[in-house]
């Protein structure tokens, strides 16, 4: 009760929860795979509040889970143990104006990505970072893990977008790089280490966004093939021809035909492929004729293109659809891997039999698999292994490893894998986080588990 006071004292009684109707939506993440039961939920308002309600948890050895939409999908923004308190920092949602001369926004770390991209519009510019969960995914844990999505092929991730940000320590102390200079080297770059680091090194309050320019001509194809080695030819024709090429994602068909009867649409295709391509060219002159120079290149005979918003979502929503298709045909182990893409042909040929020799008692275990193209990014999505199983986990992440490729490619690690940190980053590496660890977080209060296997 002593802490529960305390921090009704700095937030106001109605922002710090205990009853488990009001906690309950703070407890489990997208997945439906990770969560406990909550200490208690608390909502600060500011940095200022943050900093406080780190003083209160740090007085009492209180454990804290940073959150922010929720749309996490590695267990790293719930509790786990049943003693956290989660710090949610929805509330943090002010966006500033836009220096339209620096091409620079300050946002809480509350705030939407679909609000900062909005307000970006606003002002002649973009946000240059774009998923599905846009509209509830947030700031501060877009940067938390680093999130990239099909954008970041041309415009990077989160990383390459902070040009500052505020945040708290575990002792409460708040640190502050919101100047917007491009050049300032005075000292180690803090804020860069916060980036990806789940919250275990500190709460992102808010940021400093860079913003892109922004581009209205558009044209989007998407393009049926016969193998994922005619999709990595496509995309050097991409490369090579069209250097409007903002975002070149992939699906097979198998997930086609779920999100087509998960949305209950037709396919927009005359023929059903093996795998499918889709590619969008953004430029301030009309990219089409750069789009169809590459697709020629590639030999591509057949492909539905799109130049108007309407028609470049509903084929985006083809590939943008298969998180919540997927989450409704069961509770999906998700596994955001890379590989080179050298190697990205066989990863997911392997990847069935993989998963049928590590569950053969599962026999209705499924892969569905999809992902940017640009970038080798592979979401695996597996159906069937209970939530606890983790063999078929297990079974494709020591593929991934062996084909040279990362553990996580843009949704981090969280607790889902991190007992396969120091076999993706040895040993020398791991001891160096955890260093890093010990001087800002001595406690270990921040996010217990995350990243950093106990």
């Amino acid at each position: 009760m002593e802490l529960t006071q305390a921090l009704r004292e700095v937030v106001g009684a109605t922002h710090v929860l205990d009853d488990p109707e009001l906690t309950a939506p703070y407890e489990r993440d997208w997945t439906g795979r990770f969560g406990a039961r909550a200490r208690l939920v608390v909502r600060p308002a500011d940095t200022a509040q943050v900093a406080a309600v780190m003083r209160c948890c740090a007085a009492a050895g209180a454990p804290v889970v940073p959150q922010g939409g929720n749309t996490g999908l590695v267990g790293a923004s719930v509790p786990r143990e049943g003693d956290e308190v989660v710090l949610s920092l929805r509330r943090l949602s002010a966006i500033g104006e836009v220096d339209p001369a620096l091409g620079l926004v300050a946002a809480g770390a509350g705030a939407t990505l679909g609000a900062v991209q909005a307000v970006a519009r606003a002002a002649g510019l973009d946000a240059g970072l774009d998923f599905a969960a846009r509209d509830s995914c947030t700031i501060g844990g877009v940067v938390a893990c680093d999130a990239g999505g099909a954008r970041a092929l041309r415009h990077g991730t989160a990383r390459a977008h902070v040009a500052g940000l505020e945040a708290v320590l575990a002792d409460g102390t708040v640190i502050s790089r919101m100047s917007g200079l491009a050049k300032d080297n005075a000292g180690y770059d803090l804020p860069a280490l916060l980036v990806g680091s789940e919250g275990t090194l500190g709460i992102v309050t808010r940021v400093l966004w860079k913003l892109v320019p922004r581009l209205d001509r558009r044209v989007t194809a998407l393009v049926p093939l016969a193998s994922v080695a005619d999709a990595t030819v496509l995309l050097a024709a991409l490369r090579a021809h069209a250097p409007s090429l903002e975002s070149c994602d992939f699906f097979l068909d198998d997930g086609l035909s779920l999100v087509l009867a998960y949305q209950r649409r037709a396919s927009p295709l005359e023929r059903r492929a093996p795998v499918y391509v889709v590619a969008e060219c953004a430029g301030r002159d009309d990219p089409t004729d750069e789009l169809a120079e590459a697709l020629g290149q590639a030999g591509v005979e057949d492909a539905l293109i799109a130049d108007d918003t309407a028609s470049r979502e509903r084929l985006w929503a083809l590939r943008e659809g298969h998180t919540e298709a997927i989450g409704a045909a069961g509770v999906p182990h998700k596994l955001d891997v890379g590989v080179p893409l050298a190697a990205l042909a066989g990863f997911l040929e392997e990847i069935p039999r993989a998963l049928a020799s590590a569950v053969p008692d599962v026999p209705d275990a499924r892969a569905f698999l999809f992902g940017h193209l640009g970038d080798g990014n592979v979401h695996v999505n597996l159906l069937g292994p209970a939530i606890e199983d983790e063999r078929a986990d297990d079974a494709v992440l020591e593929l991934v490893l062996s084909c040279g490729g990362t553990i996580s490619a843009e949704h981090g690690v969280g607790v889902a894998k991190a007992r396969w940190l120091a076999r993706a980053r040895g040993a020398g590496e791991v001891a160096a986080m955890r260093a890093l660890k010990q001087a800002l977080d001595p406690a270990g209060l921040l996010n217990p588990g995350a990243v950093l296997p106990a």
